[in-house]
């Protein structure tokens, strides 16, 4: 029995070693998930940065934001 599962086993050992690879392992996965996710977040740390000045080149030209806004011929 246990001579069978080494037989086994070696099999399989020699299989995974002589088989040409298949497609990226865990870890180049992770890697790539990794630059994927930095490179969302810089960006989107950009577009907030670039909507906030906006937000406050706005509010400066249109008198500072102070006025309420409200209008309705009160």
């Amino acid at each position: 029995m246990i001579d069978y599962l080494v037989a086994m086993i070696s099999v399989r050992i020699h299989k995974a070693r002589t088989a040409p690879s298949r497609g990226a392992s865990a870890v180049e996965w992770a890697i790539i998930t990794a630059i994927i996710a930095g490179v969302a977040l810089g960006l989107a740390a950009l577009i907030q940065g670039l909507v906030e000045s906006r937000s406050a080149e706005i509010t400066t030209n249109f008198g500072g934001g102070d006025s309420g806004g409200g209008g309705g011929g009160e």
